[in-house]
């Protein structure tokens, strides 16, 4: 895993400030988070054996939580500044509006990657390009999350995953796409053409922060596991979900044996 970790920052409030309202009677809690470190605890909890890489500044907090999961960190480059921040509010419906700050993931370069023999190699957009790239050219499959939506790609992955908007941002791809599609599940198209699709398990939505990453962790490590496409779809479904059920980024992020008793 090549990318992001972040401190987040969450406030719970009824519901969503409009433009220059406050509320109040929100409740706070300080969670590790970061699109990449998410996903590494996702594909950890899911049976996969994995190594990170990002850069991560003076607090500890995300890179705890990393070791807990029993990521390896050995190529975690430790910086002087800031860790990446995301401010999070998220409202009883579990709806959320999130402003990213990212520290040192800015800093993260080409030279700080090294993919090693890893089976397949997982990147985001929260991180430079140039580190995006150099990710993929040590990868022997590629998975590229383009969130947040940043056009045009610096790569050609094996495997994109995106929602509806990055792919009206990022137009056509035509390798394999993974479009999630929110409470209506996800589809897998191969050269514009869909070849699969799957709908989430119903839940009641508590916090939809980490959703997103469960659901690309599961989806690639079903499918390096060999499940068929349709099955790692449905299994990639019901991740994503699962974690919207719960409060958090990682705290929220399923185990293999709770995907798979759904």
């Amino acid at each position: 895993m090549v990318g992001s970790a972040n401190v987040d920052f969450v406030a719970r409030c009824e519901r969503l400030p409009r433009p220059g309202e406050t509320v109040t009677d929100a409740t706070f809690e300080r969670v590790p988070g970061g699109k990449g470190a998410n996903q590494a605890v996702a594909a950890a909890r899911m049976g996969a054996h994995v190594r990170f890489v990002g850069r991560i500044g003076t607090d500890d907090l995300v890179l705890r939580s990393l070791e807990r999961d029993g990521v390896d960190v050995s190529c975690v480059v430790r910086d002087e500044g800031e860790s990446g921040v995301a401010l999070i509010l998220v409202d009883a419906a579990g709806e959320n509006v999130i402003a990213v700050a990212p520290g040192a993931n800015r800093r993260l370069t080409a030279e700080d990657v090294n993919a090693g023999e890893a089976d397949a190699v997982m990147s985001q957009l929260e991180i430079p390009f140039g580190a995006v790239a150099a990710a993929a050219a040590q990868a022997r499959f590629f998975c590229l999350n383009a969130a947040p939506a940043r056009g045009p790609l610096p790569v050609d992955p094996d495997l994109l995953i995106v929602n509806r908007y990055e792919h009206d941002a990022i137009g056509s791809h035509d390798g394999l796409v993974a479009l999630t599609l929110g409470e209506d599940g996800a589809a897998l198209l191969e050269g514009g053409v869909e070849v699969a699709r799957a709908r989430p398990p119903s839940v009641r939505a508590v916090d939809g922060t980490a959703a997103g990453d469960a659901f690309c962790a599961a989806l690639v490590v079903s499918l390096l596991d060999g499940l068929a496409r349709d099955d790692a779809l449905r299994r990639a479904c019901v991740a994503g979900a699962l974690a919207a059920s719960k409060p958090g980024a990682q705290p929220s992020l399923p185990t293999a044996a709770e995907v798979d008793a759904v």
